[in-house]
Order: structure tokens, then sequence, then C-alpha cells
């Protein structure tokens, strides 16, 4: 392949295709990152882009319309410009290099592409802004506001008391493992910082694996396609860093009343002190790709931008939110929400945070650079050659009441409004600290958190050596242990009445070793009768009023279905006192008669377990590996129980900093680090990953393949 090599930066890579990108100073590397990554990922970039202006739609089908409604609806792309206009100009002539980098590559890799050609997609020229609206984009949905419908709709049928009823780790939340060993407890005494994100898999993948050295730093690690710098894993050779989503609730839903203004064209919302206050509003056009243009009307209220609306824009909406009493309100009606997030009030993502990583020497550097980070909130880790350690929370959690932590709020009560912000804990790292989206260092900031499986095991496993090498660290990685299959196994022993075959089966279970291996037949029968269960549940009279089709934008449809809900929830639904008319026993009696009748083959875990990447243009051709883990284990893959066993999430990447010595770190990513299929380095890293194995990091410039000018 070839690049552009300049006297301002030159471009090596490694036997991965990883790029590694020399300059001679931070804004001339700035612009190689942007350039490179446009050149590798130019289809990923343009789809990014898209997706967070809402003008996807108008290559990719009409498939996207509801993603771009809702990006409008939010104003997503404009957050981005005020944000960008409030940088430093530091910041903002680093960012401005990186798209500057995009900018000169992208016809380059969009000549690489036949998605381009297939879609009738052409590039156009980045705006300053660009990074910072992907970087919402991809993260607006972090915080799981979404989870607020759902709450909702669960108070509503089964009374205020039942509002978390379903909480757990649930669809569409981002999570991650990390965990730090400090040098007392390692094989060269350093410290190690190992972990992985989780998020939902896509091809091209979310993270690029790049280097980016010049004469005031030389820093490794894992970037957002996109966006300039390793915000969220980078290892400097003095220090590295690694975070995890901290499960922070930091994004408000306000109900809205709304009237026709006065004049009969504008549009009013009461506010906090009972009155009406002017709403802003406009009409935008989402272009479609074979199918007709889509008209979106804009508001927003001094709360924030209006994201959902019932039909009926003439009228006002004078609805509430249900009654905090423990009676039901089952009469269901739409609400007028708004949106308020910290980037739409702040005009900041803490985007300078960014350079102040990368020249980073020590913990205390990565701390301070961190005190201005803002969007999303994130734990974390970070340990330096001098024996530093850093386990702290990150980001922008607003004061408030905390009745807005649950479900939508009115926006006329003056006790929900923001007050200010939430000072961000942080702890010293005792034995060993990890990350695992469970109650902990976050618990003040939070609501729902991730259940303790994967945060026990992993302290359970490194309790288990006192000299840890980078290359142990796989086996972490790869543990299968399943800790939340007790409540269902547990409840198997009582069961009276059973047929012979149901018998067996049972034996069989309470025989298992509870580990999902991707070689397991237990694995894939326990996971039968886990849909079964789930089914059964979802289907009792008990949740009758839960089992309609979701309302309102399709966008929140996945946080709203009755069976991934189950599904997700079951450990707390077995277990939960507050259904007393639920009969959790004959489900599961029924459900393990069932699973025993269907006379399931003797299926490796790995046949049924297989990834299902998202792909904004989908590959017939493309096939994907079988995985172990689940959800709840550290190797998480992610299925829907009850709907599917295919993952469509599990490790973004996986990595293992090693602070002895740079050069015994290592990484994967599920993919590559081409974007574009067929290139040899699109894929070439997937078998390494589905078997949680890793690559080493290389270093040493002369173990390097220089790129030559074209």
């Amino acid at each position: 392949m070839s690049s552009v090599t300049t006297e301002a930066y030159e471009v090596y890579r490694d036997s991965w295709g990883i790029p590694h990108l020399h300059a001679s100073d931070p804004l001339r590397l700035s612009f190689a990152q942007g350039r490179v990554t446009a050149v590798d990922r130019a289809w990923q970039l343009e789809v990014e882009r898209h997706r967070a202006q809402g003008s996807s739609a108008a290559f990719l089908g009409p498939e996207c319309v509801a993603w771009d409604r809702f990006a409008r609806q939010a104003r997503l792309d404009d957050t981005a410009r005020r944000c960008h206009e409030a940088l430093d100009p530091d910041t903002a002539a680093w960012v401005r290099a990186y798209v500057d980098g995009v900018n000169a590559g992208l016809a380059e890799g969009a000549a690489r592409d036949d998605r381009f050609a297939r879609t009738g997609h052409t590039p156009t020229p980045w705006e300053p802004w660009v990074p910072l609206s992907i970087w919402i984009g991809t993260h607006i949905l972090f915080a799981g506001f979404a989870t607020k419908l759902w709450r909702e709709r669960v108070a509503r049928v089964l009374g205020h008391g039942a509002t978390t009823l379903f909480a757990t780790d649930g669809p569409g939340t981002a999570g991650s493992n990390g965990w730090l060993v400090p040098g007392g407890r390692t094989a060269t005494g350093a410290a190690i910082i190992a972990g992985d994100p989780h998020r939902f898999i896509e091809d091209p993948g979310v993270y690029q694996q790049i280097r980016l050295a010049c004469p005031e730093y030389d820093v490794l690690g894992l970037a957002v396609p996109g966006v300039p710098g390793l915000g969220h894993f980078g290892h400097t050779g003095g220090v590295a860093w690694a975070i995890t989503n901290a499960m922070a609730d930091y994004q408000d839903l306000y109900v809205e009343r709304l009237r026709t203004a006065a004049d009969g064209v504008g549009v009013e919302a009461l506010g906090p002190d009972g009155t009406w206050e002017p709403v802003a509003r406009h009409t935008e056009t989402v272009t479609v790709a074979g199918g007709p243009d889509v008209e979106v009307e804009v508001l927003e209220t001094r709360r924030g931008p209006v994201i959902i609306r019932p039909d009926a824009p003439d009228t006002a909406d004078t609805t509430g939110p249900a009654d905090a009493a423990d009676t039901p309100d089952t009469a269901g009606a739409p609400q007028t929400l708004s949106l308020r997030y910290p980037p739409r009030v702040r005009a900041d993502l803490g985007f300078a945070a960014l350079p102040a990583l990368l020249r980073a020497r020590t913990v205390a550097d990565v701390d301070r650079a961190l005190d201005g980070w803002a969007e999303p909130v994130n734990v974390v880790h970070a340990a330096d050659t001098e024996g530093g350690l850093l386990h702290r929370v990150a980001g922008a959690v607003p004061l408030r009441d905390p009745a807005n932590r649950l479900r939508p709020v009115p926006a006329w009560e003056p006790r929900h409004a923001w007050r200010g912000w939430t000072p961000t804990p942080a702890e010293p790292v005792q034995g060993f600290a990890v990350m695992a989206n469970a109650r902990g260092i976050a618990s003040p900031l939070g609501v729902e958190f991730a259940p303790p499986h994967r945060a026990n095991r992993i302290r359970a496993l490194l309790s288990g050596s006192a000299d840890w090498t980078p290359g142990a660290m796989a086996d972490v990685h790869g543990d299968t242990h399943l800790a939340s299959a007790a409540p269902l196994l547990d409840l198997l022993p009582a069961l009276d009445g059973l047929s012979p075959a149901a018998d067996e089966l049972r034996a069989r279970l309470l025989a298992w070793d509870r580990h999902m291996e991707a070689d397991s037949t237990d694995a894939t029968v326990f996971s039968a009768l886990r849909t079964a269960t789930v089914r059964r549940l979802a289907a009792d009279p008990v949740f009758e009023g839960l089992a309609g089709a979701p309302a309102g934008p399709d966008v929140f449809h996945p946080w709203l279905y009755l069976v991934p809900r189950v599904g997700y929830a079951l450990e707390g639904l077995l277990t939960t006192s507050l259904l007393p008319a639920l009969d959790r026993a004959a489900h599961v009696r029924a459900a393990l008669e069932e699973t025993a009748a269907a006379d399931l083959p003797d299926a490796p875990w790995s046949r049924v377990h297989v990834l299902a990447p998202w792909q904004a243009v989908p590959d017939p051709q493309a096939q994907w590996p079988g995985l172990g883990g689940d959800h709840d284990c550290v190797n998480a893959t992610s299925s829907v129980p009850g709907f599917t066993d295919r993952t469509a999430r599990a490790s973004a990447a996986r990595y293992v900093w090693d602070l002895a010595d740079r050069r015994n770190s290592l990484w994967a990513v599920p993919l590559g680090a081409d974007g574009v299929t067929g290139s040899p380095h699109h894929r070439d890293q997937l078998p390494l990953w589905a078997d949680c194995a890793l690559v080493p990091v290389v270093t040493d410039w002369a173990l390097l393949t220089k790129e030559e000018s074209a």
C-alpha cells in the first residue's frame, strides 16, 4: 500500500498492518493520524460522520431514518459545533490538524473501498467539528437514558415500587472489564493494566490500534476512528491508562407541556416558574436513498432538545409522569420528552484532555488531564514506572433531585432543575483494582449497574497469583465461568414430578461446571433452558401490560421489548420478592420439560453462539466465528437471552499494558487494522481474538516497515 511520506511525518507498519506514525511536532502528527485513518477507514469515517449529523439515510437508505431523526432532534451535530467553538486555541488547532489530515486522505481511502461506489456516496470535506460530532454520536446512549422510558413503563404497569425491578446491565449499555495489578503482585515488580471494552461489534472495528510519536511524546493505544489522540486506552512507556463505563446517570428526560403560542405559529413550554417559555423550532429534511425525503421538526426547550413528541403538534400536552404512588397507572398516556445532557448544557466534551493525555509522563499528569474530562463518564485506571497508581471516576455528572435518575420528571417543577456538578470520586489502590461496571467507586453516581459476577471473578482469578506476567493475562480475558447461572440452576433440585427425560436433563445441568466454553455442549443445553424460562416468564399474566409492541421512536425500541428485558434481568426476577404472584418454580419446571422434549443435539456452544457484527452495508459472503463466553462471563460475549444465542456485543478490543517494559505489552481487536473488506489486514486478528489470544505490541522502529511515498 502506498502512502505519503514527507519531511513532516513518516508512516510505518508492523506485521499486522498497524500504523506507527512519527512526525516532527504534535500538529503534524495529528494531521498524520487523520490522513492515515482516512486511507485505512474512509468508509467507517463517513458512516460515523453522517450518523452523527443525521444524514446517513442519504446513502444507506430507509433503515437509517429513525437514527437520523433522533440525531437531528437531539441536536448532536449542533452540540458538537458549539463545543468546538468553545475549545481553547491550542486544542482547536490540534483537532483541525486531524480534520485536515482526514480531508487529505479521504479520496485515496474512498478509492480503495467499493462500498462508496455501491452506495453512490462521495465524501465531501469535513467541517472542523466533525471529530466532536462523531464522539457525541458514539457515546450519546452510553448513559442509558432510554432505560428511563422502560422504568416509566414498568412503574405505570406494576407500580412505583417496581421501577427498578428489571435493573441490570441491559440492552444497548456499553460496559467493560479492567484491572490494575500493582507491582507487588507481578513478576517484574512493575504494574500491569489490562482489560477490554464491551461494545456492539462493528465491521470495521470501533477501535483502531495506532502509535503516535513525535519529539514531545511516543504513545501507543486504541483510538476511536474519526477522533484524534487516544482518549480511552494508551501507553506512553512511562505511564499507561485505561477506562470502563462508570454506569453513571448524567442525562435527564423532562416531561414537557407544550402549547401553540399566541401568534398561532410558535410553540411554548411550561417552565419551572409557572410561566410559558418560548421553544426554539425549525424543520430539517432527511434525504433518503430509495425513498421519499422525511421532514423532521426540531424543538428545543430550556431543558434541552425534544426527542419524543406525540403526533399532536397544535394541542397542549398536559400529560405528566405516572403517579409516584404504589398503585399502577395503566393509562400509558404519551409524553413529550426533552433530553438534557451535559455537552449541550456546558458546550464542553473535555477534548482538551486528549492532547494532555498524550503529553502525560506520570499518573499525576493523567489525573490532572482527566480533571477536565466531561463525556462519557468513565472509571479510570492508570499506573506509571515510578510506582504511581490511579483509580478514579472522570466526567460531568449533574447535581439534581434523585427522582431525575429514575424516570422522566416534570419540567414545570423547580426541584428537578440541575444545580451544579457532582465531585467525581477516587480511591487508593489496595491489592489490585478491578472495574467491571458493577457497584463500587461510581455507585453514588448511578442507578443501575452490572451484576457483580465479572468483577468478583476477576478478583478471584487475580488473587490466585502474586507473580503476574502480561502473557498470563490472556487467561483472565478468556475466562468463561457463568456465576449468573446459579439462580436458575438452584431452582432445579426442588422440582418434583418430572418426566424421566427432564430428570436426566436436570442431573446433567447440576453436574455442569458452569463454564460457557466454546466446545461445551452443556453450555448449549443450559442456554436452551434459559431461553425457554425467559419466554415463559415473559408470557406470565403479571407482565401482560408490558408485553405489547413498544410505542414511540424506533431508536428506543431495544430498551422497551419485554423478552430481552426479562432475559437480561432473569437472575433478579428469579429471586425478587416484588412479584409474589409469579410462580417461578412452575415456569422453570415447564421450561425444563420443554427443553428435554426438544431432544437437542449435542452441539458445542460455539455452533450457536456465533458472532453477528453490525455492518452498514451487509456482506452476505462474510463468515463469522463461533465464540465462548456469555453476558456475565469475563469473556463477555453477549447474546440476548430468550431471543437469540448469536452475539452482537463483545470485547471491542483487548489490551495488556506492561509498565516494566512496554515491548511486552499485548493487544488485539475483533477484526484488524484495515477497514477495507478483503484487504490483508481487514480480518487477520479475528481468529486470535475469537480465542482470546493477543498480538504483541511492537515498539522497535527497526522492526517496522516504512511506507514509501507513491
